[in-house]
């Protein structure tokens, strides 16, 4: 994400980060100039470390907001959201949502898993996720992460890399490879979107002069700006998505 937010020249501006977590990912805008904005979550715990975190950078507040009802409108330059919007029952409304809190001209920021490279968790783990690893004890659900997380911790040694992003994972100690299985364990939902999908949702949400990044070879990054004019927006809809290489 340190490059996506280098590029998306954010010197002097404010943000919104939805669904924030421990705030990790609130802290490269603020390294890139903006001025501040507002982080938010729903979940104590994660608000609380965000709080943490987050302290030393006195134009941040963090504050306990559904991304369905964003308190926000025409307000920030910049709205952002990395690996939530993919977990959502209405990602959609969710997207337009974000779009809202931000002024016309603003741009509007996801990071969602993409379904390219990912039709083996789709076809086997979704499932057995859906059904059984999302349903189970929390403490369960981290044991069993244990053994895939073996398996793919030796195929990663015995060179097995197809993409970028298992060269990538090859760097990860083990206790890093199990929290990123455990990861993908726990969710109840988890949507894998080709490229044409995520273009779509951006141009229905608003957002034009969309550009779409492909990232380690498995996930879209997403950006766009927000039409000056809304009505326009719904009568013309872009019809070209530039594609850029990670």
């Amino acid at each position: 994400m340190d490059g996506t937010f280098g590029a998306a020249g954010l010197a002097g501006q404010g943000f919104s980060r939805c669904r924030c977590g421990m705030g990790r990912n609130s802290y490269w805008p603020l390294k890139y100039g903006a001025t501040g904005g507002v982080a938010v979550d729903i979940d104590e715990r994660s608000l609380e470390s965000a709080r943490r975190n987050l302290k030393p950078f006195p134009g941040m507040r963090v504050m306990r907001a559904s991304v369905y009802d964003l308190p926000f409108e025409d307000r920030f330059d910049f709205a952002f959201s990395i690996g939530v919007v993919h977990h959502l029952e209405y990602p959609q409304r969710a997207l337009e949502r974000m779009v809202r809190t931000v002024k016309p001209g603003g741009r509007v920021l996801i990071w969602v898993y993409g379904r390219e490279n990912n039709r083996w968790l789709v076809s086997v783990l979704d499932p057995f996720r859906r059904v059984l690893f999302s349903r189970l004890p929390i403490g369960v659900a981290h044991h069993l992460s244990l053994y895939p997380a073996a398996l793919l911790w030796l195929l990663l040694r015995l060179g097995v890399r197809p993409i970028e992003y298992f060269r990538l994972a090859a760097k990860f100690d083990f206790a890093h490879l199990r929290s990123i299985v455990f990861d993908q364990m726990l969710p109840r939902v988890a949507h894998y979107w080709p490229r044409e999908t995520v273009a779509r949702m951006m141009a229905e949400a608003g957002l034009e002069d969309v550009s779409l990044t492909w990232v380690n070879q498995m996930s879209w990054s997403a950006i766009g700006t927000r039409t000056i004019s809304r009505r326009a927006a719904n009568v013309s809809r872009p019809s070209l998505v530039s594609e850029q290489s990670d």
